[in-house]
């Protein structure tokens, strides 16, 4: 039996005077890895801020377990990472990982457990006591994802969490991923690049602010009679049709 996690009903968001996102229905299911897969300016991001509860629908409503967003007591179960990283520079990865933690109400020693199991993961075990005014970008954005994970939640929503990552490294991100949700973890990442994509259990593509195809990888290649999801993307055009 199925377990609904998210629920998107309606929602319209507006910046100003633009409307951002046009009317988006989604439901995302208990284990599963969805995608959202669009060029910038799509409306990944401002749904996905959206679902975490940081901007309110301009209409329409958005839940998480049932629970109306935004809501702190929602929030305690999703590990967000944002496209941005906020981090503490003048802290070592490891005391940034600490702070978040204790955020979250974790005991100092579980606390410290799960840092040693994300930054072993993200082989920044290495670099814990250094500052991370010192980390490249792409060690910040392990950091990130680290944080993201610390407090083990039933949720994960990552917006484009490999954006500087090594193909080595971001193989071994996507095999934890796919170990999360075989134990019932719900993982939503945005992405642009198109190989990632075929990872997902379903992917939405999103154009122009509007969910315009969503279905597994696999069955969207068929669907629009292309050999790649690249191809299946384009095919899809900014309006919910199939162009030519």
């Amino acid at each position: 039996m199925t377990q609904t996690v998210i629920s998107v009903d309606h929602v319209v968001q507006n910046y100003g005077k633009s409307v951002v996102l046009h009317n988006v229905d989604l439901t995302v299911e208990k284990g599963e890895i969805i995608g959202f897969l669009g060029p910038s300016g799509s409306g990944k991001t401002t749904l996905v801020k959206t679902i975490v509860g940081m901007n309110r629908p301009k209409s329409g409503s958005v839940t998480v377990h049932g629970i109306p967003m935004p809501s702190l007591e929602a929030v305690k179960s999703i590990g967000y990472m944002a496209q941005s990283d906020a981090l503490y520079e003048d802290l070592s990865g490891m005391e940034n990982l600490m702070f978040f933690a204790r955020l979250y109400g974790m005991n100092r020693k579980e606390a410290r457990q799960n840092a040693i199991r994300v930054l072993e993961l993200t082989e920044l075990h290495f670099d814990a006591k250094k500052a991370v005014k010192f980390y490249s970008g792409g060690m910040k954005r392990r950091l990130s994802l680290c944080i993201a994970m610390i407090h083990n939640p039933d949720l994960l929503i990552l917006d484009e969490p490999t954006v500087g990552i090594d193909p080595v490294l971001r193989n071994i991100f996507w095999k934890e991923f796919k170990r999360l949700s075989s134990l019932g973890t719900t993982i939503l990442i945005t992405t642009h690049v198109m190989d990632e994509a075929e990872h997902c259990d379903r992917l939405a593509f999103i154009r122009n602010g509007e969910i315009t195809a969503i279905g597994q990888p696999e069955g969207l290649k068929i669907l629009s009679g292309q050999d790649t999801i690249e191809g299946a993307f384009l095919y899809y055009g900014g309006n919910g049709e199939a162009i030519s």
